[in-house]
Parts: C-alpha cells; structure tokens; sequence
C-alpha cells in the first residue's frame, strides 16, 4: 500500500525512510510508504528575518543599537533540515558578529553615516559563508542605527549648543556689518559735506578773481580824463556833504583848481 503526498511549488520533499534521510523530491504528487517512510515539506521561497535592538560598541566606545532586515532563501534542503539544529538562528548569528566587527571598527559619527557601506561590507563579509546552512542571504538592510540614550542627550546638547553659537556669531557679525555701514554713510556724508563747502569756496574765490580780472583789464584801458572825471564826482560827493575840511595833497592842488566845480565848491565855502 502507497501513500500519497503532495509537496507545493516552490518547495523541495525530503524523504526520510525509517527517521533517516533517503532523498529528495520535488514539488507534485509523489508516492511513499507509509509508516516506513515521511516526506518533509522544506520551502524554497524568499523570507524576510528581522534582527532587532541589537546592541554594538563603536571604536570610541559609544553604545548604539542596531535593528537591521535581511532576506534569505533555502538553496539546499538537506544542509538546512539535518546539518543544523537551527540553521535560521545559526545565520543570525554570523551576520550579528560580522556586523559587530565591522561597527567595531568606525567611530561613533562615521558609522551613524555609512549605512550603505556597513551594507556592502556586511554582504561581503558572510558571503558563502551562510551555505553551510543550506542557505543563502539575498539582502541585508540596516533598518536603524542609533546611539544609546545618554549619548542622544549628550549629542542633543552640543547640537544646541552649537546652534546657539552659530546665532551668537551671525548676530555679531551682523551688528558688527551695521556699524560698518554707520559708520560708512557718516564718513560719506561728512566727506561729501566737505567737498562741497570746498566747492563753494572755489566758487567764490573764482567769482572774486574773474571780477578782480575784469576791473584790471578795465582799468588798464582808461586814460586821465576818466581818472578827473573819477575825481569830480568825489568833490561833488562831498561838496553835499557836512565836512568842513578836506585834505588835498600838495601836487593836486593846481589840477583841483582848474576843475570848475571844485572852484565853485571852495567858493561857497569861503562865503560860508
């Protein structure tokens, strides 16, 4: 009499005749006999295994937890089922202390950024080592990497602390930037003040110099008519005048005599 077994896609039968391990089939209908023989179900599919909290020491000695994905596959049945009493546990393992040999390695900073690279090497470091268990590891994912809780208060503080140092600093330098600018528009206004009384003053003094230029040049023109006629206008002047004596130099006196108006003008004195 036969048994009947079905063993489902993707998964591999191992028969075991009489509690020892005869050989495989695959997956469809297969017979057996029953009592002496039993077909084991071993699944050939992708599993995801989830590794967490677990704790590492980095290189200067800070504590961090990781938490980290893989997934894995049964490449070979019989290594799986009847090499190790645990083949799943035994694969955690290996990559466990390879990952704590390769964070052991960084320092606390470095390995909190290299993720992708603690990744790669962890995938180059277990290898083929997993086929002794029958199995092979398609993907290892670090999910979480983080410090221990001391070290996030303490990471938290100098992260504040050098917020506030970078604010400190921007507002230095920001009143610093405002006094330079105060001072500068000052100095430019006071610049700007003095060059144009400067300006001004050569302004003036050009007015003043042209009109000096301009009498000169009228004087040097003239004859001793406009200079007695100059003259007359000066004893007429002060014939309206209240003075009573006048000083005439020595030499003038012939050419004041000979000016009618200035003789009309002594004589109207003298009769005063």
């Amino acid at each position: 009499m036969l048994g009947i077994r079905i063993v489902p896609q993707n998964n591999q039968g191992l028969v075991e005749t009489l509690g020892k391990y005869s050989h495989s089939v695959e997956s469809g209908l297969n017979f057996y006999v029953p009592l002496f023989q039993k077909i084991r179900n071993i699944s050939l599919a992708m599993r995801p295994l989830a590794l967490p909290n677990y704790s590492i020491i980095t290189k200067d000695n800070a504590d961090v937890s990781a938490s980290l994905t893989l997934n894995y596959h049964v490449t070979n049945a019989e290594k799986y089922q009847y090499e190790n009493t645990d083949s799943v546990e035994s694969m955690a393992q290996l990559v466990r202390g390879h990952l704590r040999d390769i964070i052991g390695r960084m320092d606390l900073n470095e390995a909190l950024g290299s993720t992708a690279k603690i990744n790669q090497e962890l995938a180059l470091a277990i290898g083929d080592l997993t086929n002794t268990y029958g199995i092979n590891v398609d993907r290892i994912n670090i999910d979480e990497l983080t410090p221990s809780r001391a070290i996030q208060e303490a990471m938290d503080k100098q992260l504040t602390a050098d917020r506030e140092r970078v604010a400190t600093i921007a507002k230095a330098e920001g009143e610093a930037r405002s006094i330079e600018l105060t001072t500068k528009a000052r100095n430019d206004a006071i610049m700007a003040t003095a060059k144009a009384e400067a300006d001004a003053t050569q302004t003036r003094a050009d007015a003043e110099r042209y009109r000096i230029d301009k009498v000169q040049s009228g004087l040097a023109g003239t004859d001793d008519k406009y200079f007695k006629n100059q003259s007359i206008e000066a004893f007429s002047k002060l014939a309206n005048s209240s003075a009573n004596l006048v000083v005439v130099p020595s030499d003038g006196m012939t050419e004041v005599g000979s000016i009618p108006v200035v003789g009309k003008m002594l004589e109207k004195g003298m009769n005063k």
